[in-house]
Protein backbone atom coordinates (compact mmCIF):
# COMPACT_ATOMS: atom_id res chain seq x y z
CA UNK A 1 0.00 0.00 0.00
CA UNK A 2 1.33 3.33 -0.89
CA UNK A 3 0.98 6.92 0.39
CA UNK A 4 -1.54 7.82 -1.98
CA UNK A 5 -3.54 4.50 -1.86
CA UNK A 6 -3.74 4.81 2.03
CA UNK A 7 -4.92 8.90 1.90
CA UNK A 8 -8.04 7.68 -0.46
CA UNK A 9 -8.53 4.83 1.80
CA UNK A 10 -8.90 7.53 4.74
CA UNK A 11 -10.70 10.18 3.08
CA UNK A 12 -13.52 7.48 2.02
CA UNK A 13 -13.89 6.76 5.70
CA UNK A 14 -13.73 9.58 6.86
CA UNK A 15 -16.76 10.66 4.56
CA UNK A 16 -18.97 7.36 5.28
CA UNK A 17 -18.91 8.07 8.80
CA UNK A 18 -19.52 11.41 8.27
CA UNK A 19 -22.82 10.82 6.16
CA UNK A 20 -23.72 8.18 8.85
CA UNK A 21 -23.45 10.75 11.10
CA UNK A 22 -25.34 13.51 9.72
CA UNK A 23 -27.68 11.29 8.26
CA UNK A 24 -28.46 10.51 11.79
CA UNK A 25 -28.44 13.17 13.33
CA UNK A 26 -30.45 15.12 11.00
CA UNK A 27 -33.31 13.25 10.77
CA UNK A 28 -36.66 14.69 11.64
CA UNK A 29 -38.26 14.42 15.76
CA UNK A 30 -40.79 12.51 17.32
CA UNK A 31 -43.72 13.61 18.98
CA UNK A 32 -42.41 13.52 23.32
CA UNK A 33 -42.96 10.25 24.93
CA UNK A 34 -45.45 10.30 27.18
CA UNK A 35 -44.17 11.21 30.96
CA UNK A 36 -46.32 9.35 33.02
CA UNK A 37 -46.14 6.05 30.88
CA UNK A 38 -49.69 4.92 31.13
CA UNK A 39 -51.68 3.43 28.09
CA UNK A 40 -54.97 3.56 26.93
CA UNK A 41 -57.29 1.52 26.93
CA UNK A 42 -57.18 -2.55 25.81
CA UNK A 43 -59.24 -1.88 23.06
CA UNK A 44 -55.85 -1.30 21.29
CA UNK A 45 -53.86 2.27 22.14
CA UNK A 46 -52.06 1.18 18.60
CA UNK A 47 -55.37 0.92 16.45
CA UNK A 48 -54.29 3.89 14.43
CA UNK A 49 -50.76 3.44 13.83
CA UNK A 50 -49.55 2.60 10.54
CA UNK A 51 -47.56 -0.16 11.33
CA UNK A 52 -47.70 -3.47 9.33
CA UNK A 53 -50.94 -5.91 10.32
CA UNK A 54 -49.07 -9.03 12.17
CA UNK A 55 -49.54 -12.64 10.84
CA UNK A 56 -52.18 -14.58 12.39
CA UNK A 57 -51.11 -17.78 14.95
CA UNK A 58 -54.06 -20.30 13.74
CA UNK A 59 -54.41 -23.93 14.74
CA UNK A 60 -56.66 -26.12 13.03
CA UNK A 61 -58.05 -27.04 16.09
CA UNK A 62 -59.63 -23.24 16.97
CA UNK A 63 -62.82 -24.30 14.63
CA UNK A 64 -64.09 -26.30 18.26
CA UNK A 65 -64.09 -23.59 20.71
CA UNK A 66 -67.59 -21.58 19.99
CA UNK A 67 -65.90 -18.32 21.06
CA UNK A 68 -67.34 -14.64 20.30
CA UNK A 69 -64.64 -13.16 17.66
CA UNK A 70 -65.81 -9.22 18.14
CA UNK A 71 -63.96 -7.50 20.90
CA UNK A 72 -65.58 -6.65 23.92
CA UNK A 73 -67.16 -3.25 24.44
CA UNK A 74 -66.39 -3.17 27.87
CA UNK A 75 -64.15 -0.81 29.02
CA UNK A 76 -60.65 -2.37 31.12
CA UNK A 77 -60.49 -2.65 34.61
CA UNK A 78 -57.06 -2.71 35.93
CA UNK A 79 -55.12 -4.25 39.17
CA UNK A 80 -52.09 -2.96 40.69
CA UNK A 81 -49.48 -5.49 42.69
CA UNK A 82 -46.23 -3.64 44.20
CA UNK A 83 -42.98 -4.31 45.49
CA UNK A 84 -39.74 -2.09 46.32
CA UNK A 85 -38.83 -3.04 42.74
CA UNK A 86 -41.80 -2.79 40.50
CA UNK A 87 -44.81 -1.89 40.11
CA UNK A 88 -47.49 -4.07 38.02
CA UNK A 89 -50.41 -3.20 36.03
CA UNK A 90 -52.62 -6.17 35.39
CA UNK A 91 -55.92 -6.09 33.23
CA UNK A 92 -58.84 -7.65 32.97
CA UNK A 93 -58.77 -7.39 28.93
CA UNK A 94 -56.70 -10.96 28.62
CA UNK A 95 -56.10 -11.45 32.26
CA UNK A 96 -53.04 -10.08 31.19
CA UNK A 97 -49.93 -7.63 32.27
CA UNK A 98 -50.51 -4.12 31.11
CA UNK A 99 -47.29 -2.41 31.80
CA UNK A 100 -44.95 -2.26 34.89
CA UNK A 101 -42.96 0.48 35.84
CA UNK A 102 -39.82 0.04 37.64
CA UNK A 103 -39.83 1.50 40.88
CA UNK A 104 -35.49 2.26 40.78
CA UNK A 105 -35.37 3.49 37.30
CA UNK A 106 -36.34 6.98 35.93
CA UNK A 107 -38.61 7.96 32.54
CA UNK A 108 -36.05 10.65 32.27
CA UNK A 109 -32.87 12.32 33.83
CA UNK A 110 -33.76 14.03 37.53
CA UNK A 111 -37.46 13.04 36.90
CA UNK A 112 -39.44 11.40 39.73
CA UNK A 113 -41.69 9.55 36.93
CA UNK A 114 -40.43 5.88 36.54
CA UNK A 115 -39.53 3.84 33.68
CA UNK A 116 -42.34 1.47 32.66
CA UNK A 117 -42.17 -1.30 30.50
CA UNK A 118 -44.36 -2.49 27.71
CA UNK A 119 -46.48 1.20 27.81
CA UNK A 120 -47.49 1.87 24.81
CA UNK A 121 -47.85 -1.92 23.63
CA UNK A 122 -49.46 -3.98 20.83
CA UNK A 123 -50.74 -6.47 23.60
CA UNK A 124 -50.93 -6.59 27.27
CA UNK A 125 -47.56 -8.94 28.34
CA UNK A 126 -48.91 -12.46 28.80
CA UNK A 127 -52.01 -11.90 26.92
CA UNK A 128 -52.90 -14.82 23.74
CA UNK A 129 -53.30 -13.82 20.27
CA UNK A 130 -55.87 -15.89 18.27
CA UNK A 131 -57.15 -17.66 21.40
CA UNK A 132 -60.99 -17.33 20.93
CA UNK A 133 -62.84 -16.26 23.86
CA UNK A 134 -59.46 -16.01 25.73
CA UNK A 135 -57.00 -13.20 23.59
CA UNK A 136 -56.60 -9.81 24.53
CA UNK A 137 -60.22 -8.61 23.30
CA UNK A 138 -61.87 -10.73 26.23
CA UNK A 139 -62.56 -9.65 29.50
CA UNK A 140 -61.49 -12.01 32.49
CA UNK A 141 -62.97 -11.73 35.98
CA UNK A 142 -61.19 -10.75 38.52
CA UNK A 143 -61.12 -13.60 41.08
CA UNK A 144 -59.19 -12.85 43.61
CA UNK A 145 -56.44 -10.20 44.66
CA UNK A 146 -53.96 -10.34 47.89
CA UNK A 147 -50.84 -8.05 48.21
CA UNK A 148 -48.70 -10.03 45.92
CA UNK A 149 -50.96 -12.59 43.79
CA UNK A 150 -54.03 -11.70 41.44
CA UNK A 151 -56.01 -14.23 39.62
CA UNK A 152 -58.44 -14.06 36.78
CA UNK A 153 -60.74 -16.41 35.45
CA UNK A 154 -62.91 -16.23 31.83
CA UNK A 155 -64.62 -19.43 30.00
CA UNK A 156 -65.73 -20.19 26.85
CA UNK A 157 -69.20 -21.49 26.74
CA UNK A 158 -69.44 -24.68 28.34
CA UNK A 159 -66.37 -26.05 26.87
CA UNK A 160 -63.17 -24.59 28.29
CA UNK A 161 -62.27 -22.57 31.68
CA UNK A 162 -59.25 -20.59 31.65
CA UNK A 163 -57.88 -19.52 34.93
CA UNK A 164 -54.64 -17.14 35.00
CA UNK A 165 -52.52 -16.77 37.99
CA UNK A 166 -49.48 -14.21 38.79
CA UNK A 167 -47.08 -13.40 41.55
CA UNK A 168 -44.63 -11.36 42.46
CA UNK A 169 -41.17 -12.96 43.76
CA UNK A 170 -38.53 -12.21 45.85
CA UNK A 171 -38.03 -11.72 49.36
CA UNK A 172 -36.09 -15.55 49.32
CA UNK A 173 -38.24 -16.29 46.41
CA UNK A 174 -36.84 -15.56 43.30
CA UNK A 175 -35.78 -12.01 41.90
CA UNK A 176 -37.86 -9.08 43.07
CA UNK A 177 -38.26 -8.23 39.02
CA UNK A 178 -39.54 -11.49 38.52
CA UNK A 179 -43.35 -12.53 38.21
CA UNK A 180 -44.45 -16.13 38.39
CA UNK A 181 -47.33 -17.11 35.97
CA UNK A 182 -49.92 -20.17 36.14
CA UNK A 183 -52.77 -20.88 33.27
CA UNK A 184 -54.89 -23.58 34.10
CA UNK A 185 -56.92 -24.74 30.92
CA UNK A 186 -59.91 -27.04 32.41
CA UNK A 187 -62.25 -28.97 30.21
CA UNK A 188 -65.76 -28.24 31.46
CA UNK A 189 -67.64 -30.73 29.27
CA UNK A 190 -67.84 -35.00 28.89
CA UNK A 191 -65.95 -35.11 25.48
CA UNK A 192 -62.08 -34.81 24.84
CA UNK A 193 -61.49 -31.23 23.75
CA UNK A 194 -58.26 -29.96 21.54
CA UNK A 195 -56.62 -27.08 22.43
CA UNK A 196 -55.42 -24.26 20.01
CA UNK A 197 -51.63 -23.72 20.05
CA UNK A 198 -50.58 -21.08 22.46
CA UNK A 199 -49.26 -17.53 21.16
CA UNK A 200 -48.27 -15.53 23.99
CA UNK A 201 -47.29 -12.15 24.07
CA UNK A 202 -43.47 -11.28 25.40
CA UNK A 203 -44.36 -7.76 25.22
CA UNK A 204 -44.09 -4.74 23.77
CA UNK A 205 -40.09 -2.83 23.35
CA UNK A 206 -39.71 0.99 22.63
CA UNK A 207 -36.74 3.27 21.79
CA UNK A 208 -35.40 4.58 25.50
CA UNK A 209 -36.12 8.08 24.45
CA UNK A 210 -35.78 10.30 20.87
CA UNK A 211 -32.84 10.35 20.41
CA UNK A 212 -32.71 6.41 20.15
CA UNK A 213 -32.74 4.96 16.90
CA UNK A 214 -33.88 1.09 17.86
CA UNK A 215 -30.78 -0.35 17.06
CA UNK A 216 -30.92 -2.38 20.14
CA UNK A 217 -34.44 -3.34 19.72
CA UNK A 218 -35.01 -6.81 18.92
CA UNK A 219 -37.04 -10.67 19.74
CA UNK A 220 -34.01 -13.20 21.19
CA UNK A 221 -34.80 -16.80 21.80
CA UNK A 222 -32.31 -19.41 23.73
CA UNK A 223 -32.75 -23.21 22.25
CA UNK A 224 -30.67 -24.57 25.04
CA UNK A 225 -27.35 -24.10 22.89
CA UNK A 226 -27.48 -20.82 21.20
CA UNK A 227 -29.32 -17.46 21.67
CA UNK A 228 -30.66 -15.72 18.29
CA UNK A 229 -31.67 -12.46 18.11
CA UNK A 230 -33.85 -10.73 15.44
CA UNK A 231 -33.43 -7.05 15.21
CA UNK A 232 -36.23 -4.60 14.30
CA UNK A 233 -34.03 -3.60 11.62
CA UNK A 234 -34.75 -7.45 9.56
CA UNK A 235 -38.13 -6.54 9.39
CA UNK A 236 -37.91 -2.71 7.49
CA UNK A 237 -37.71 -2.98 3.99
CA UNK A 238 -36.06 -0.61 1.31
CA UNK A 239 -32.16 0.70 1.69
CA UNK A 240 -29.23 0.24 -0.39
CA UNK A 241 -28.87 -2.77 -0.07
CA UNK A 242 -32.53 -3.54 -1.37
CA UNK A 243 -31.52 -2.04 -4.60
CA UNK A 244 -29.05 -5.04 -5.28
CA UNK A 245 -31.57 -7.88 -4.45
CA UNK A 246 -30.55 -8.11 -0.67
CA UNK A 247 -33.14 -8.01 1.38
CA UNK A 248 -37.09 -6.99 1.05
CA UNK A 249 -38.38 -3.80 -0.44
CA UNK A 250 -41.29 -3.90 1.53
CA UNK A 251 -41.82 -3.83 5.49
CA UNK A 252 -42.42 -7.23 6.65
CA UNK A 253 -45.44 -8.04 9.10
CA UNK A 254 -43.72 -10.75 10.89
CA UNK A 255 -40.78 -13.17 11.00
CA UNK A 256 -41.20 -16.15 12.20
CA UNK A 257 -38.41 -18.39 13.84
CA UNK A 258 -39.22 -22.18 14.34
CA UNK A 259 -37.28 -23.35 17.28
CA UNK A 260 -37.02 -25.13 20.55
CA UNK A 261 -37.87 -21.94 23.27
CA UNK A 262 -36.12 -22.00 26.46
CA UNK A 263 -36.86 -19.09 27.05
CA UNK A 264 -37.67 -15.52 24.59
CA UNK A 265 -36.93 -11.63 25.36
CA UNK A 266 -37.77 -9.02 23.82
CA UNK A 267 -36.23 -5.75 25.03
CA UNK A 268 -34.72 -2.77 23.90
CA UNK A 269 -30.69 -0.76 25.04
CA UNK A 270 -31.11 -1.01 28.68
CA UNK A 271 -34.63 -3.27 29.82
CA UNK A 272 -35.90 -6.44 28.68
CA UNK A 273 -38.53 -8.46 29.65
CA UNK A 274 -37.70 -12.65 29.46
CA UNK A 275 -40.41 -15.08 29.75
CA UNK A 276 -38.80 -18.54 30.36
CA UNK A 277 -41.30 -21.13 30.33
CA UNK A 278 -41.55 -24.58 32.21
CA UNK A 279 -41.61 -26.66 29.02
CA UNK A 280 -40.00 -25.45 26.19
CA UNK A 281 -41.72 -23.72 23.42
CA UNK A 282 -41.77 -24.45 19.81
CA UNK A 283 -40.91 -21.25 18.00
CA UNK A 284 -41.03 -17.56 18.31
CA UNK A 285 -42.32 -14.48 16.13
CA UNK A 286 -41.08 -10.89 15.69
CA UNK A 287 -43.62 -7.76 14.70
CA UNK A 288 -42.52 -4.29 14.07
CA UNK A 289 -45.12 -1.99 15.39
CA UNK A 290 -45.86 1.94 15.20
CA UNK A 291 -45.51 2.39 19.37
CA UNK A 292 -45.83 6.52 18.13
CA UNK A 293 -49.56 6.76 16.20
CA UNK A 294 -48.85 10.92 15.68
CA UNK A 295 -45.20 10.61 14.55
CA UNK A 296 -44.10 10.44 10.68
CA UNK A 297 -44.14 7.05 8.75
CA UNK A 298 -40.38 7.40 7.79
CA UNK A 299 -39.52 8.38 11.37
CA UNK A 300 -37.47 5.24 12.45
CA UNK A 301 -37.63 5.94 16.45
CA UNK A 302 -41.36 6.08 16.30
CA UNK A 303 -41.54 2.16 16.04
CA UNK A 304 -40.89 -0.63 18.56
CA UNK A 305 -40.55 -4.27 18.36
CA UNK A 306 -43.37 -7.07 20.14
CA UNK A 307 -42.71 -10.80 20.23
CA UNK A 308 -45.00 -13.91 20.44
CA UNK A 309 -43.59 -17.45 22.06
CA UNK A 310 -45.38 -20.70 20.20
CA UNK A 311 -46.65 -23.81 23.36
CA UNK A 312 -48.60 -26.60 22.02
CA UNK A 313 -51.10 -27.74 24.52
CA UNK A 314 -52.24 -30.97 24.95
CA UNK A 315 -56.11 -31.66 24.36
CA UNK A 316 -57.81 -32.36 27.40
CA UNK A 317 -59.78 -35.44 28.78
CA UNK A 318 -63.41 -35.22 29.55
CA UNK A 319 -63.29 -33.09 32.82
CA UNK A 320 -59.48 -33.06 32.80
CA UNK A 321 -57.00 -29.66 32.90
CA UNK A 322 -53.68 -28.87 33.36
CA UNK A 323 -51.26 -26.43 33.39
CA UNK A 324 -49.11 -24.08 31.46
CA UNK A 325 -46.42 -22.06 34.07
CA UNK A 326 -43.59 -19.50 33.62
CA UNK A 327 -41.25 -16.80 34.70
CA UNK A 328 -41.73 -13.44 33.58
CA UNK A 329 -38.75 -11.19 33.89
CA UNK A 330 -39.08 -7.29 33.34
CA UNK A 331 -36.40 -5.12 34.62
CA UNK A 332 -33.05 -3.73 33.74
CA UNK A 333 -30.17 -5.62 31.51
CA UNK A 334 -27.70 -6.26 34.80
CA UNK A 335 -25.19 -9.02 34.00
CA UNK A 336 -24.67 -9.62 37.73
CA UNK A 337 -28.64 -10.02 38.08
CA UNK A 338 -29.59 -12.38 35.39
CA UNK A 339 -26.22 -14.26 36.05
CA UNK A 340 -27.32 -15.45 39.37
CA UNK A 341 -28.25 -19.37 38.35
CA UNK A 342 -30.35 -19.03 41.83
CA UNK A 343 -33.36 -17.26 40.14
CA UNK A 344 -32.02 -17.63 36.60
CA UNK A 345 -31.01 -21.07 35.66
CA UNK A 346 -31.45 -21.25 31.86
CA UNK A 347 -28.45 -19.24 30.88
CA UNK A 348 -30.68 -16.01 30.93
CA UNK A 349 -27.76 -13.86 31.15
CA UNK A 350 -27.23 -14.15 27.23
CA UNK A 351 -30.08 -11.86 27.08
CA UNK A 352 -27.23 -9.37 27.86
CA UNK A 353 -26.33 -10.39 24.00
CA UNK A 354 -22.78 -9.23 24.70
CA UNK A 355 -21.25 -10.96 21.43
CA UNK A 356 -18.15 -12.24 20.14
CA UNK A 357 -15.99 -10.94 22.96
CA UNK A 358 -18.69 -11.83 25.26
CA UNK A 359 -16.16 -13.07 27.97
CA UNK A 360 -14.30 -9.90 28.29
CA UNK A 361 -17.39 -8.04 28.69
CA UNK A 362 -18.42 -10.04 31.54
CA UNK A 363 -15.44 -9.84 33.32
CA UNK A 364 -15.34 -6.33 32.67
CA UNK A 365 -19.40 -5.72 33.95
CA UNK A 366 -18.32 -7.94 37.04
CA UNK A 367 -14.87 -6.10 38.33
CA UNK A 368 -16.69 -2.83 37.43
CA UNK A 369 -19.90 -3.98 39.67
CA UNK A 370 -17.46 -5.08 42.55
CA UNK A 371 -15.24 -2.32 42.59
CA UNK A 372 -18.35 0.50 42.55
CA UNK A 373 -19.54 -1.79 45.99
CA UNK A 374 -16.03 -1.72 47.20
CA UNK A 375 -15.52 2.09 47.17
CA UNK A 376 -19.54 2.67 48.41
CA UNK A 377 -20.46 3.70 45.08
CA UNK A 378 -24.12 3.80 45.52
CA UNK A 379 -23.31 6.64 48.10
CA UNK A 380 -20.28 7.83 46.55
CA UNK A 381 -20.85 11.53 44.40
CA UNK A 382 -19.91 9.98 40.59
CA UNK A 383 -19.96 6.11 42.08
CA UNK A 384 -20.05 4.79 38.47
CA UNK A 385 -17.43 7.03 36.95
CA UNK A 386 -15.10 6.05 39.82
CA UNK A 387 -15.63 2.69 39.49
CA UNK A 388 -14.76 2.90 35.83
CA UNK A 389 -11.52 4.47 36.53
CA UNK A 390 -10.25 1.92 38.64
CA UNK A 391 -11.42 -0.76 37.06
CA UNK A 392 -9.39 0.52 33.92
CA UNK A 393 -6.05 1.28 36.39
CA UNK A 394 -6.12 -2.18 37.90
CA UNK A 395 -6.57 -4.05 34.21
CA UNK A 396 -3.23 -1.27 33.25
CA UNK A 397 -1.47 -2.59 36.19
CA UNK A 398 -1.89 -5.93 35.38
CA UNK A 399 -0.36 -5.36 31.80
CA UNK A 400 2.34 -3.95 32.87
CA UNK A 401 5.14 -6.83 32.43
CA UNK A 402 3.82 -7.36 29.15
CA UNK A 403 4.24 -3.79 28.02
CA UNK A 404 7.39 -3.33 29.36
CA UNK A 405 8.14 -6.70 27.68
CA UNK A 406 6.80 -4.88 23.91
CA UNK A 407 8.34 -1.71 24.70
CA UNK A 408 11.96 -3.49 24.84
CA UNK A 409 10.93 -5.63 21.48
CA UNK A 410 10.06 -2.58 19.88
CA UNK A 411 13.75 -0.86 21.08
CA UNK A 412 15.67 -3.63 19.93
CA UNK A 413 13.58 -3.91 16.41
CA UNK A 414 14.42 0.23 16.15
CA UNK A 415 17.89 -0.67 16.52
CA UNK A 416 17.68 -3.36 13.90
CA UNK A 417 16.44 -0.46 11.38
CA UNK A 418 19.74 0.04 9.27
CA UNK A 419 20.40 -3.28 8.67
CA UNK A 420 16.92 -3.95 7.30
CA UNK A 421 17.18 -1.12 5.08
CA UNK A 422 20.39 -2.34 3.65
CA UNK A 423 18.60 -6.17 3.29
CA UNK A 424 15.56 -4.41 1.65
CA UNK A 425 18.12 -1.72 -0.93
CA UNK A 426 20.28 -5.24 -1.53
CA UNK A 427 17.52 -7.18 -2.67
CA UNK A 428 14.98 -4.99 -3.85
CA UNK A 429 14.53 -6.51 -7.01
CA UNK A 430 14.35 -10.12 -4.92
CA UNK A 431 11.54 -9.97 -2.48
CA UNK A 432 11.77 -13.76 -1.82
CA UNK A 433 15.44 -13.54 -0.97
CA UNK A 434 14.91 -9.96 0.81
CA UNK A 435 12.42 -11.61 3.17
CA UNK A 436 14.67 -14.99 4.17
CA UNK A 437 16.99 -12.63 5.03
CA UNK A 438 14.79 -10.47 7.39
CA UNK A 439 13.81 -14.03 9.13
CA UNK A 440 17.48 -14.44 9.31
CA UNK A 441 18.14 -11.26 11.10
CA UNK A 442 15.55 -11.93 13.25
CA UNK A 443 16.58 -15.57 14.18
CA UNK A 444 20.24 -14.39 14.98
CA UNK A 445 19.35 -11.23 17.01
CA UNK A 446 16.45 -13.01 18.51
CA UNK A 447 14.30 -10.23 17.92
CA UNK A 448 10.10 -10.71 17.51
CA UNK A 449 9.00 -8.41 14.91
CA UNK A 450 5.60 -8.57 16.28
CA UNK A 451 6.80 -8.15 20.10
CA UNK A 452 5.70 -4.60 20.20
CA UNK A 453 2.15 -5.50 19.44
CA UNK A 454 1.59 -7.44 22.52
CA UNK A 455 -0.15 -4.24 24.12
CA UNK A 456 -2.62 -3.30 21.40
CA UNK A 457 -3.35 -6.92 20.56
CA UNK A 458 -4.53 -7.61 24.68
CA UNK A 459 -6.12 -4.07 24.85
CA UNK A 460 -8.54 -4.57 21.39
CA UNK A 461 -10.52 -7.67 23.15
CA UNK A 462 -10.97 -5.16 26.40
CA UNK A 463 -11.92 -2.26 24.81
CA UNK A 464 -14.39 -3.94 22.60
CA UNK A 465 -15.54 -6.12 25.66
CA UNK A 466 -16.56 -2.68 26.95
CA UNK A 467 -17.79 -1.35 24.21
CA UNK A 468 -20.80 -4.71 24.23
CA UNK A 469 -20.74 -4.03 27.49
CA UNK A 470 -21.60 -0.64 27.61
CA UNK A 471 -24.63 -1.44 25.01
CA UNK A 472 -26.69 -2.60 27.45
CA UNK A 473 -25.42 -1.74 30.47
CA UNK A 474 -28.57 -0.18 32.29
CA UNK A 475 -26.27 0.96 35.38
CA UNK A 476 -24.51 3.53 33.64
CA UNK A 477 -28.09 5.33 32.73
CA UNK A 478 -28.17 8.15 34.07
CA UNK A 479 -25.18 7.64 36.15
CA UNK A 480 -22.98 11.22 36.38
CA UNK A 481 -19.19 12.15 36.17
CA UNK A 482 -17.71 15.41 36.11
CA UNK A 483 -19.18 17.29 33.18
CA UNK A 484 -21.10 14.29 32.25
CA UNK A 485 -24.85 13.88 33.24
CA UNK A 486 -25.17 10.77 32.03
CA UNK A 487 -22.26 8.01 31.11
CA UNK A 488 -24.40 5.72 28.96
CA UNK A 489 -25.03 8.89 26.25
CA UNK A 490 -22.39 11.17 24.47
CA UNK A 491 -21.41 14.30 27.18
CA UNK A 492 -22.66 17.03 25.22
CA UNK A 493 -21.81 20.46 26.76
CA UNK A 494 -23.00 22.16 24.27
CA UNK A 495 -24.11 23.11 20.73
CA UNK A 496 -22.17 24.32 17.82
CA UNK A 497 -23.59 25.26 14.49
CA UNK A 498 -26.54 22.51 15.51
CA UNK A 499 -23.53 20.09 16.30
CA UNK A 500 -22.55 18.54 19.32
CA UNK A 501 -19.52 19.64 21.31
CA UNK A 502 -18.23 16.52 23.22
CA UNK A 503 -15.49 16.70 25.54
CA UNK A 504 -14.79 13.15 26.60
CA UNK A 505 -13.92 11.80 23.01
CA UNK A 506 -11.49 14.94 22.50
CA UNK A 507 -9.52 14.15 25.16
CA UNK A 508 -9.56 10.61 24.12
CA UNK A 509 -8.17 11.32 20.79
CA UNK A 510 -5.43 14.12 22.70
CA UNK A 511 -3.84 11.22 24.40
CA UNK A 512 -3.63 8.83 22.18
CA UNK A 513 -2.10 11.42 19.74
CA UNK A 514 0.56 11.89 22.50
CA UNK A 515 0.73 8.69 23.39
CA UNK A 516 1.97 8.08 19.89
CA UNK A 517 4.36 10.32 20.09
CA UNK A 518 6.14 9.09 23.29
CA UNK A 519 5.86 5.32 21.45
CA UNK A 520 8.26 4.04 19.09
CA UNK A 521 7.59 3.24 15.63
CA UNK A 522 9.78 0.61 14.62
CA UNK A 523 9.07 0.41 10.76
CA UNK A 524 10.33 2.88 7.83
CA UNK A 525 7.20 2.01 5.25
CA UNK A 526 5.80 5.88 5.04
CA UNK A 527 2.66 4.56 4.37
CA UNK A 528 2.25 2.77 7.92
CA UNK A 529 3.66 5.59 9.40
CA UNK A 530 1.08 7.86 7.51
CA UNK A 531 -1.58 5.40 9.47
CA UNK A 532 -0.09 5.64 12.43
CA UNK A 533 -0.86 9.17 12.43
CA UNK A 534 -4.31 9.56 11.14
CA UNK A 535 -5.51 6.65 13.28
CA UNK A 536 -6.26 8.78 16.16
CA UNK A 537 -8.22 10.82 14.29
CA UNK A 538 -10.20 8.20 12.69
CA UNK A 539 -10.85 6.51 16.15
CA UNK A 540 -11.81 9.82 17.58
CA UNK A 541 -14.48 10.44 15.11
CA UNK A 542 -15.63 6.89 15.28
CA UNK A 543 -16.48 7.52 18.96
CA UNK A 544 -17.59 10.57 19.13
CA UNK A 545 -21.27 10.35 19.36
CA UNK A 546 -20.63 6.67 21.43
CA UNK A 547 -21.79 6.78 25.12
CA UNK A 548 -19.06 8.48 27.14
CA UNK A 549 -18.24 5.82 29.76
CA UNK A 550 -16.44 4.01 26.55
CA UNK A 551 -14.30 7.38 25.79
CA UNK A 552 -13.69 7.99 29.86
CA UNK A 553 -12.35 4.22 29.70
CA UNK A 554 -9.89 4.98 26.65
CA UNK A 555 -9.05 8.27 28.36
CA UNK A 556 -7.89 6.98 31.40
CA UNK A 557 -6.19 4.01 29.89
CA UNK A 558 -4.41 6.73 27.42
CA UNK A 559 -2.79 8.99 30.72
CA UNK A 560 -1.86 5.74 32.56
CA UNK A 561 0.05 4.82 29.35
CA UNK A 562 1.64 8.03 29.05
CA UNK A 563 3.20 8.12 32.84
CA UNK A 564 4.19 4.35 31.73
CA UNK A 565 6.11 5.35 28.68
CA UNK A 566 7.52 8.10 29.98
CA UNK A 567 9.24 6.00 32.80
CA UNK A 568 10.07 3.29 30.22
CA UNK A 569 11.69 5.76 28.05
CA UNK A 570 13.89 6.58 30.78
CA UNK A 571 14.61 2.82 31.34
CA UNK A 572 18.14 1.46 30.15
CA UNK A 573 18.59 1.02 26.11
CA UNK A 574 18.32 -2.73 25.96
CA UNK A 575 21.64 -4.94 24.50
CA UNK A 576 21.40 -5.87 20.67
CA UNK A 577 23.49 -8.98 20.62
CA UNK A 578 24.05 -11.54 18.17
CA UNK A 579 23.31 -15.33 18.45
CA UNK A 580 26.80 -17.35 18.28
CA UNK A 581 26.94 -19.13 14.95
CA UNK A 582 26.53 -23.05 15.35
CA UNK A 583 29.05 -25.47 13.67
CA UNK A 584 28.66 -26.61 10.40
CA UNK A 585 26.52 -30.00 9.99
CA UNK A 586 28.25 -32.53 10.14
CA UNK A 587 31.07 -30.74 11.34
CA UNK A 588 33.40 -31.07 14.27
CA UNK A 589 33.15 -28.62 17.63
CA UNK A 590 36.99 -27.38 18.85
CA UNK A 591 37.88 -29.28 22.14
CA UNK A 592 41.50 -28.37 21.53
CA UNK A 593 42.09 -26.86 25.25
CA UNK A 594 43.93 -23.80 25.39
CA UNK A 595 47.84 -23.32 25.91
CA UNK A 596 48.74 -22.47 29.52
CA UNK A 597 50.38 -19.26 29.29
Amino acid sequence: MDKKNTVIGVLLLVAAMASFYFSARLAPQPPPRPTTGTTETAQGPLASNEAPVPGAAKSPADATLTAPTTPSAAPAEFTTLRNDYVEVKFTNAGGAIDSIALRKHAIARGEEARYVMNAPHAAPALSFADFPGADKDARYELVSQTASEVVYRARIGDQLEITRRYALLGAGSGDPYQIRHETTFRNLGANPLPLPRAAVNLGTAAPVNTEDYGLYLNVGYYDGEDFEHIERSKLEGGGFLSSFGIGSKVDLPYLDRPASVQWASVKNQFFAAILTPDEPGTGVRVERVKVYPMAPVEDRRAYGVTGLAFFDVKPLAANASTVWGATYYAGPKEYTRLSDTDNFKKDEDKAMQFGFFGWFAKLLVTIMNKVHGWIGGENLKWGWGWAIVITTLILKVVFVPFTIAASRSSKRMSKLMPMMTEIREKYKDQPQKAQEAMMRLYKDYKVNPLGGCIPILITIPFFIGFFSMLQSASELRYAAFLWAPDLSAPDTVARVFGLPLNIMPVLMGATMIIQMRLTPTPTTDNAQAMMFKIMPWIFTLFCYNFSCALALYSTVNGLFTIGQQLVINRLPEPALEKRPDKPAPGGMKNVTPKKKK
